[in-house]
């Protein structure tokens, strides 16, 4: 403080020696001090954001904050609570990327695909109600999409001041869910959108397009491969039950919330499809077991190692009830036929309300994604959509109307649920490129000129752009 006190007294004397310049080197006095403000003093200077951490990343400065949020905005003086995010920072003069996943944040430094295109900033922000980002007492209605958008809204209006350059809003799965959400109701915040495997199920009690897919995803050998497997789980339902509950035993698993372990072992079963395909690719099918031939121990891997047996337990299901509370409210989830499984299956697909704790009450409403459906149809306005050919949550997509601008929906080939711009054809990924560069204002003449020419502006990574698979259940995109 006394060195930049110090400072200015000596550019007050210089000033006064200038004469006829001394209106410009007045406005440079003026811009000076905020220039030289540390960039955390900036972020701190925002009111209701508070420091967890700093972690050192070499060419950054990376932040783990808090920021006072109102529990419902629409009433926000009925109390608040802290959300969790944070701050990749790269430069105030680069565009900014604002990544939701939809879920918990990685407090570890971590790239967006966007922000390693556009070279930029990145705000990750946590969903409310994912702890700690959870009002205390939780009142369980405030937790939609519009709410959550809100807190978006409300957080890049305060960064805006310091981050005055081009923002892009992306996610994958529900991170592009909540990415496109958010897209809707404040579609004056964003200078673009890109969406990664982001599901879109409209009408959540007509789930055809997923049986459609499963009929014809990938070979007609892999299907029968990964349905004869998933069938002989359930027809050596006994023996492999006693093991589930000696690994319940030894992990101290508990069945409360589905109701017991036989519940919870056939919704393991019923996964192994769909998170096959979801996470593995064609060329792993090899890997798969004969149904014929295995054992009751090669079974139980390949189930748990694809579909994971800790899931549907309440230790398992306890992180992600905001998620399968809003996939009963709002979001939807689907329901496939299976007809394989018949005499076998003694649930079917599981409801979300088979996995959120009784207490708590959930209302579906049948309107939320309809609407939203409606106004990306209709109002789209440089956003970009991902999917992968071979991804189940790809089966219902979002679908661009004749009104939309500037607007995109791309399929990376024989791609899964971690399809991305990387993974799309070559005319596809240039110009998806091109497009990403262009709305965050940093397009370089060559690719505005040629969008073949377009390229990532930073360089390759290993740490940054790694990515973190967790582990989700079929219900969860």
């Amino acid at each position: 403080m006394r060195k930049t006190l110090g400072w200015l007294l000596s550019l007050v004397v210089l000033i006064g020696t200038m004469g006829a310049a001394g209106s410009t080197a007045q406005a440079a006095t003026a811009a000076e001090p905020a220039a030289a403000t540390d960039i955390k003093d900036q972020i701190l200077g925002i009111p209701g954001m508070s420091l967890i951490e700093e972690k050192p990343y070499p060419g950054y400065r990376f932040f783990v904050l808090n920021y006072e949020q109102p529990v419902d905005h629409r009433q926000p003086l009925k109390g608040t609570f802290k959300q969790r995010l944070t701050l990749l920072h790269k430069d105030v003069s680069r565009p900014s990327v604002f990544f939701t996943s939809g879920y918990n944040v990685n407090t570890n430094p971590r790239r967006s695909e966007p922000t390693t295109i556009v070279d930029g900033n990145q705000v990750s922000l946590e969903y409310r109600f994912f702890t700690p980002s959870r009002p205390d007492p939780a009142n369980w209605a405030n937790l939609d999409i519009w709410q959550a958008a809100s807190d978006q809204h409300r957080l890049f209006t305060a960064l805006k001041k310091i981050y005055k350059k081009n923002w892009l809003s992306t996610g994958g799965s529900k991170g592009g869910m909540t990415a496109t959400y958010y897209e809707r109701f404040y579609p004056r915040d964003m200078d673009g959108v890109v969406a990664y495997v982001a599901p879109n199920d409209v009408v959540n009690n007509e789930d055809s397009a997923y049986d459609r897919f499963f009929a014809k995803v990938g070979t007609k050998e892999c299907r029968d491969r990964l349905n004869a497997v998933q069938r002989e789980a359930l027809v050596r339902r006994e023996p492999l039950e006693a093991k589930y509950a000696v690994a319940a035993a030894e992990n101290g698993w508990t069945f409360t919330t589905v109701g017991n372990l036989d519940k919870a072992y056939e919704a393991v079963v019923l996964d192994y499809v769909w998170a096959f395909w979801q996470y593995s690719l064609l060329a792993d099918c090899g890997s798969v077991p004969d149904a014929r031939t295995a054992s009751d121990q090669e079974i139980w891997d390949t189930i748990d190692a694809i579909s994971g047996f800790s899931a549907y337990s309440d230790q398992g299901l306890e992180t992600y009830t905001p998620y399968y509370y809003q996939a009963g409210t709002q979001l939807g989830s689907p329901d496939i036929k299976q007809p394989h499984l018949k005499g076998l299956s003694r649930y079917g697909y599981q409801p979300p309300r088979n996995f959120v704790p009784r207490d708590i009450p959930m209302t579906f409403q049948p309107g939320a994604m309809a609407d939203v459906d409606k106004w990306v149809r209709n109002n789209a306005h440089q956003m970009l959509f991902v999917y992968g050919q071979n991804d189940p949550w790809g089966a219902e997509p979002f679908h661009l109307g004749y009104g939309v601008r500037d607007s995109y929906v791309m399929i990376a080939p024989g791609a899964n649920h971690g399809a991305n711009v990387a993974k799309l054809m070559d005319g596809e990924k240039a110009l998806a490129t091109a497009k990403i560069l262009q709305w965050a204002g940093v397009a370089p003449a060559a690719a505005l000129a040629d969008a073949g020419r377009a390229a990532p502006l930073a360089a390759p990574d290993a740490q940054l752009d790694q990515v973190d698979p967790e582990r989700e259940p079929q219900l969860r995109p």
